[in-house]
């Protein structure tokens, strides 16, 4: 679970209930018609500008923004390290009993256990990456389409209140709650906005990101496996995908198959 999304996220919404509940009456700021408007005018607008499944798709795209732990390039890169020394040392066929928990690593492991030629696992993994970024930029592009209708529904639901408060002038009892539905729909459209749709966009823009620095770093690593590079020049080519800063040597390893996972234990070169 990515705890900054969530840390951020809740410590947000509660600063504003706070704020809330510290300035009086709770109740004032709840207002069903209001959130029709908003919510339902952004789902409804959402829908218009993609398709239904697309609208489906970007719910499970933004749940990475929540619960999905991407490895560090370190890790990918000390992994793929570690499975060409295994290669080296017993031959490509090897990897055939790995089990990555990363589908994408796996697929590359398969490709070479399987005997493909370099351009063919280039081509294969590269094509993986390109529908992998589309489906990101999809998801990114509904929620940055609900954080600029959320507060257009705001206003809308704005000039919906202040016509029937004009219209009821001489009821002042109908003055009021039509001043609520005016202000109402304006703060709930910049809440969901800028609390929930934008950010989530933001954050799922880098996560797409860095996945694809991840698969990038596999990718190059495969195609090295199968040309038979030596791992020590592997690792040092793969540290370009590093900060400054962080590219220490990369713990040697052998990578043991495993049903979830590929262990690595500290070896000489």
């Amino acid at each position: 679970m990515d705890l900054a999304t969530v840390i951020g996220f809740v410590g947000g919404t509660v600063v504003i209930c706070v704020a809330i509940f510290l300035g009086g009456d709770a109740v004032l700021f709840v207002d069903v018609p209001s959130v029709m408007i908003v919510l339902g005018g952004t789902v409804a607008t959402s829908c218009i500008k993609h398709s239904l499944q697309d609208v489906k798709n970007s719910i499970a795209v933004a749940m990475k923004a929540f619960v999905f732990r991407l490895e560090s390039p370190e890790e990918i890169i000390t992994k793929m390290v570690a499975y060409a020394r295994m290669a080296k040392k017993e031959g490509l066929i090897s990897l055939d009993q790995e089990k990555p928990k990363d589908a994408f690593m796996g697929k590359a492991l398969r490709y070479l256990s399987d005997g493909y030629d370099e351009q063919l696992i280039g081509d294969m993994l590269d094509k993986d990456m390109r529908q992998t970024v589309n489906r990101h930029v999809m998801g990114q592009n509904v929620f940055r389409g609900m954080g600029d209708s959320a507060p257009a529904f705001g206003m809308i639901g704005t000039l919906i209140g202040l016509v029937q408060m004009l219209s009821s002038m001489s009821d002042p009892s109908r003055i009021g709650p039509s001043m609520a539905v005016a202000l109402l729909t304006t703060l709930y459209g910049a809440l969901i906005a800028n609390v929930v749709c934008l950010p989530l966009a933001e954050k799922l823009a880098m996560r797409s990101q860095q996945e694809r620095c991840n698969k990038s770093i596999i990718r190059e690593a495969a195609v090295a496996i199968n040309q038979a590079v030596s791992p020590m020049v592997l690792e040092e080519s793969l540290k370009i995908y590093l900060a400054p800063k962080t590219r220490n040597p990369v713990p040697k390893g052998k990578a043991v198959g495993g049903a979830d996972k590929a262990s690595l234990e500290a070896s000489s070169p």
